[in-house]
């Protein structure tokens, strides 16, 4: 059982060498006579387990113990104490000690002591294990390198630390939402509780409280004579997901803010509070900032809602990453299908990657998915994509759409023109709109926030350039 490092913390030399000899066959040990010693080599050895005394000289034990969880909040660590000194042993359990014994030391007692903790420690590396799988195999809308997903990714990391902060993801429609409230679930201290979605949009609005916090028997007409367990109830432990959480009606936005307020919430004809624990992970396409100022969502849920916000870019946003999907897809849908295509033509790649995607990542697992299906070949065409390449058929090469410069031997400064463009149709749709930010965004068929971003980057570019030009010649 040599797998286990363990450290053994204790001034007395008889100590040290006794559980040495007693269990040095099945562990790697470190014995050191101080705490100080001990942490020097924390990160050397990197222990599983420390067996530490609670009288040491210079740093206590209560002390080091403290220094040890705030280095490795994981560690587990058995305290040893010459006397049952019971409000040293509570001191030491709160401060996260996983167990104690004392002197005189039973070696079979400590032995158990010893293999009960390792135990823990091997069921939570398997949990871990499990959940690095589930989420491997889930989280097909992360791959890609691009830095907008290692962001969320590392968002995501320190949002799971918490077993119960509200959580916001916002973004477009088949980005993946779900997918990380699921892989927020699984990484969380929750992951052993259930995981319930449910879509707020696909409930009729007069049924959503019911759904949400259940109903006593013959709560309304046509409600179930035993009544009925609501969906934040069922998820007492884990995580509930909101997902389309900006179609809550008003009665259901002011009962889902209370809940959230103290953990309580009363079923549809009841008149008894019940308490449960559950973490409410939410998602929406809208803008409920807009929905604020309009009067058609409560200022007070969004800010408890959202204490933590993570915003999914739009596959357009992710660059090449595109292509990595596809080939992803490419793969996975090889392996259904029991096709062996071998690639994707490098005309389909170019248009994979202009292609305007507005379904995002769902859009493109199902045009992969036709794709592989119904190719031809030995590797996936434009046609197969059920694309149309602007540049075949009856068009020339030299003649694009609309009044574009041609390309030409000389070449063409694309970001020159792109930025041309976005100034054109940007400064066009706020005349249009009147100076409104929403209604501009509307004419470009962008989200609030996208349109406001990329609208002051626009102004700053030309505040740039306008000062360019005012300096003087040299």
């Amino acid at each position: 059982m040599t797998d286990y490092t363990l450290f053994i913390v204790d001034d007395e030399k008889t100590i040290r060498e006794g559980i040495t000899a007693y269990i040095e066959d099945d562990y790697q040990l470190f014995a050191y006579q101080t705490a100080e010693d001990a942490l020097e080599n924390l990160s050397v050895h990197n222990p599983d387990l420390i067996l530490l005394d609670i009288g040491l000289p210079g740093m206590n034990g209560i002390q080091a113990l403290k220094k040890f969880r705030s280095i490795r909040p994981d560690l587990l660590v058995i305290m040893i104490t010459a006397y049952e000194d019971v409000g040293s042993v509570i001191d030491c359990m709160r401060n996260g000690a996983y167990d104690y014994i004392i002197k005189p030391i039973q070696m079979e007692g400590l032995e158990v002591t010893i293999a009960n903790a390792l135990e823990n420690i091997r069921l939570k590396k398997e949990i871990k294990a499990l959940q690095e799988d589930q989420i491997r195999k889930k989280l097909p809308c992360f791959i890609g390198e691009s830095k907008a997903v290692r962001d969320i990714m590392a968002d995501i990391e320190k949002v799971a630390q918490s077993p119960d902060t509200p959580v916001l993801i916002l973004g477009e429609t088949g980005t993946g939402k779900e997918l990380i409230a699921m892989t927020i679930h699984h990484k969380s201290p929750n992951f052993a509780g259930p995981f319930i979605a449910v879509n707020c949009a696909a409930i009729p609005k007069d049924l959503i409280e019911s759904e949400l916090f259940g109903y006593e028997k013959g709560a309304f007409s046509g409600a179930s004579n035993t009544g009925k367990k609501g969906l934040i109830e069922l998820a007492d432990r884990g995580t509930l997901f909101l997902d389309e959480v900006g179609d809550l009606n008003p009665d259901a936005q002011a009962k889902l803010l209370r809940f959230m307020e103290n953990g309580e919430f009363y079923k549809v004809g009841g008149t008894t509070g019940k308490t449960v624990k559950t973490r409410i992970v939410s998602a929406t396409n809208k803008d409920l900032e807009e929905m604020i100022e309009s009067g058609a969502y409560r200022r007070d849920l969004f800010y408890r809602i959202g204490v933590i916000k993570i915003r999914v870019p739009s596959l357009n946003e992710r660059g090449d990453d595109v292509l990595v999907f596809a080939r992803y897809f490419l793969h996975i849908f090889n392996e259904k299908f029991k096709r062996s295509l071998t690639g994707i033509s490098e005309q389909a790649l170019r248009l994979l990657k202009a292609y305007p995607w507005k379904g995002n990542v769902r859009e493109m697992k199902n045009m992969m998915e036709r794709a592989v299906l119904m190719a031809e070949g030995h590797e996936v065409t434009p046609k197969d994509l059920g694309i149309d390449d602007p540049l075949s058929g009856d068009e020339s090469a030299d003649a694009p759409p609309l009044a574009l410069t041609p390309l030409t031997p000389d070449g063409v400064d694309l970001n020159a023109m792109k930025s041309y463009l976005d100034e054109f149709y940007f400064s066009q749709a706020m005349d249009l709109a009147k100076g409104n930010e929403t209604g501009a965004a509307k004419m470009l068929n962008l989200k609030h926030h996208a349109f406001r971003y990329q609208y002051k980057k626009i102004i700053r570019e030309k505040a740039a350039e306008d000062s360019k030009g005012d300096e003087p010649d040299q």
